[in-house]
């Protein structure tokens, strides 16, 4: 990330929500870093720094330039330790409540129930209404707990207002955003701000199920009275269906889709909790573990060792940013079958180029050493290692066949068999070897494959004339195979081998052909005799 993170204040400063990146990845309670208040244009803007004045703040984003930190009229004001707390990391939920006003909060209200969800991680709580308030209209009040539970009670089922009249009402939680590694809350106190990772965010929205129960007994009484009704059952015809043996690819799309999640989390049940009021011991216990330490704020555990990570810059970024978890997390965000830098860099040469032509489809020499990621690897040893990852076609380098269709798969379009396709692909790049233009019509009857995977295929190395012919998306590139007469020697004498298989291909086709030719002529004359 090249974007300057900053920490933003409630207006109470007593606790402070910052967006960091990264930060779960801290090894250490203790691992801090300094939020440094400056005087820049007459104001005081808040920076982010390492342990260290280098100029980098600990999660890789970039501080303020050392420059500007080092001018003389720009004096450091305060320094504010941050200490990373993770005693709360893995059960701090964050609950946000969307459409109430700010100045409506819950601080005050009475919750008379609450339950969860833990498989799919919902949160519902019921909040008691105020029934004396002067605000209160009891008649509605008794019209919605009517709607919700009938005029004769169920004893069944469990009444939603066990009143007589609507006496709460419910929030359920949706998930706002999936991904919130890079959210935390911050407390403020004795000049230390105390940060813990978030586990997740809920979006508390009302719920009006006493609607959808009053709209669903009235259809059942309605069903009802019109089979009380009818004289006698009309005889329905029975379609039998058999459910078809679903692949890998369809279950997936179906575990999916909307009505499969909303039957998974109607079909899981709700486990009841207990709900500890804000003022209470156990409330303030679980505040207590948002300090580093846990000896609360200002502790003195938190303040033994003010350089715990007294280490040099490179390995303090070390030890913040894990590589196996960042290489998941760009891997999840990246389109499929691409391959981001830094894993790129661990793999060896001959990987590296095989997902490099695999990608770029056609390349020059210079094209590849400018995409390998060490720019000091030798020109030569690069030579040596392309002819095991592509082909030299007029100059320019395509990845091999067998890389682009692996044994046991199959084509996209219409499934066509990995061998089939190698052996068509092999045969239009030995084509363009010989020729500048193809046409596609003529490889389909020669390859014998579908038109959908000839063009597929083109598609990979060529591109399309407005004659309707195919040409290699790069001209020719005499200079490299002047200049690389050995490894163009070796290419030239491996088509070579291989053009004799290329030939009887042709003349097979031609061979069908006239038989063909033959078959349909002599059908014609029994035809006409007849």
């Amino acid at each position: 990330s090249k974007s300057i993170t900053t920490t933003t204040f409630c207006s109470c400063h007593s606790c402070a929500a910052a967006s960091f990146q990264n930060l779960a990845c801290v090894p250490s309670l203790r691992s801090r870093f300094f939020i440094r208040l400056k005087k820049f244009n007459r104001r005081r803007v808040p920076t982010l720094t390492g342990p260290r004045d280098y100029g980098v703040c600990p999660l890789g984003l970039p501080a303020w330039p050392q420059a500007v930190m080092d001018e003389d009229d720009d004096p450091v004001v305060e320094e504010i330790p941050v200490y990373l707390s993770k005693t709360l990391a893995e059960n701090l939920y964050l609950l946000q409540y969307p459409v109430k006003a700010s100045t409506a909060t819950f601080d005050d209200g009475q919750v008379v129930n609450s339950c969860v969800k833990p498989i799919n991680q919902q949160i519902k709580v019921d909040y008691a209404l105020n029934t004396a308030s002067k605000n209160y209209d009891s008649f509605k009040g008794e019209q919605f707990a009517i709607a919700a539970d009938g005029k004769e009670k169920d004893r069944q089922q469990k009444p939603t207002f066990r009143s007589g009249t609507m006496d709460k009402q419910s929030f359920l939680s949706s998930k706002p955003i999936e991904d919130v590694n890079r959210y935390m809350v911050c407390t403020l106190q004795d000049r230390e701000i105390h940060a813990t990772p978030l586990q997740g965010i809920a979006s508390m929205r009302q719920m009006f199920s006493y609607f959808d129960k009053q709209d669903k007994r009235t259809k059942a009484e309605q069903k009802a009275e019109q089979d009380a009704d009818a004289d006698e059952e009309e005889l329905k015809q029975v379609t039998v269906k058999f459910a078809r043996t679903e692949n890998e690819k369809v279950r997936k799309a179906r575990e999916k889709s909307f009505n499969y999640i909303s039957k998974l989390e109607s079909e899981e049940p709700w486990c009841e909790t207990f709900w500890h009021a804000k003022t209470s011991t156990a409330a303030e216990l679980e505040r207590q573990k948002l300090f580093c330490g846990g000896t609360g704020a200002g502790g003195a555990s938190a303040r033994e060792d003010p350089a715990a990570l007294n280490v040099a810059p490179p390995e303090y970024l070390e030890m913040l940013i894990s590589k196996e978890k960042t290489d998941r997390n760009i891997d999840s965000m990246l389109p499929s079958r691409v391959v981001c830098m830094h894993k790129l860099k661990q793999m060896a040469l001959v990987d590296q180029i095989k997902v490099i032509l695999k990608d770029a489809k056609v390349l020059t020499f210079q094209q590849i050493m400018d995409l390998l990621p060490d720019r000091g690897l030798a020109a030569d040893k690069v030579l040596r290692t392309l002819p095991l990852a592509g082909v030299l076609i007029r100059g320019n380098w395509v990845v091999q066949s067998e890389i682009m269709y692996p044994e046991g798969s199959v084509s996209a379009i219409n499934g066509v068999p990995a061998e089939q396709m190698c052996k068509a692909r092999d045969y239009i790049l030995y084509r363009f070897t010989q020729s500048d233009h193809l046409e596609r019509h003529q490889l389909a009857l020669i390859t014998q494959l579908p038109t959908e995977e000839i063009r597929e295929i083109l598609c990979s190395v060529a591109r399309l004339n407005p004659d309707r012919t195919w040409s290699l998306l790069l001209p020719s590139n005499e200079e490299f195979s002047a200049n690389e007469q050995e490894i163009s020697d070796r290419q030239n004498a491996f088509w070579t081998a291989r053009a004799d298989k290329f030939n009887e291909m042709e003349r097979s086709t031609k061979r069908v052909r006239k038989r063909s030719g033959r078959s349909e002529s002599k059908y014609d004359v029994k035809m006409s005799n007849g």
